[in-house]
This record gives structure tokens, sequence and C-alpha cells, in this order.
């Protein structure tokens, strides 16, 4: 599957869908970002199950802010609308691989308990 350019306009629709969704956040002027490129590229063909979004960070500014993004390349994995890695830094194809494989094997009924734990502790102190 090719890679999706995400916009302020397309990126709730898109991270927020069921399934994952791997983000790249990059700049066209960024060294590492080009040399990510071909490896998210690649990943994108290999898994037609994930969906592999683009973020252009200086046609994006809103949404590089939204995140924090100070660093790029900047990767981010989304499972069912929660953030579940978000590291700057260009990934070699093996890591990348093992990424994916580790954002597979999580339990998200784990983590969606966990974070209604939290909120339910947040709700209390407020």
């Amino acid at each position: 599957m090719a890679t999706v350019e995400l916009t302020t306009e397309n990126f709730n629709e898109v991270v927020g869908a069921p399934g994952t969704v791997l983000v790249d956040f990059w700049a066209s002027w960024c060294g590492p970002c080009r040399n990510f490129a071909p490896v998210f590229e690649k990943a994108a063909e290999t898994h037609d199950d994930i969906v592999f979004g683009k973020v252009d960070t200086e046609a994006q500014v809103e949404l590089a802010q939204a995140f924090n993004i100070s660093s790029i390349p900047t990767l981010m994995a989304v499972r069912d609308g929660v953030v579940l890695y978000a590291q700057p830094g260009a990934l070699p194809s093996a890591a990348l691989e093992e990424l994916i494989g580790k954002v597979r094997a999580v339990d998200m009924d784990e983590v969606r308990e966990a974070i209604a734990k939290e909120q339910a502790g947040q709700d209390e102190e407020a």
C-alpha cells in the first residue's frame, strides 16, 4: 500500500480509525528523513494491513506542534487511536520491522483498561 499524506484535514480520521497507523514526521530539507523515506516506503509495500502516513512538518506546522515534534524524523505508532510509540530518529529496516511486530503484539484490551484506570484516578483527584 502506498503511503498516505496526512494533513490537519484528514489526520484525526486516519489515525483515529481502528487498526494500526505508522506516522513519519519529516521535512524535505532533512537528510535523515530522506534516508528513512525508502525504508518507510518499503515497509508500506510489505505490510498492507497497516496505514503508513507521512506528515510534512513544513506544510503541516499545526500537526507538528500538536505532537511537540522538535526533532525529525519522528516515527509514531498508533493502534486503535492510541499512541503506543513516538520517538525521533531514522530506524533501519530491521528495527522498523521489530517495532511493527511489537505494535502488533500489544494487547489493546490491557491498554484500554490501563487508560481507563488512569483516567478514573485523575477524575478522583479533580
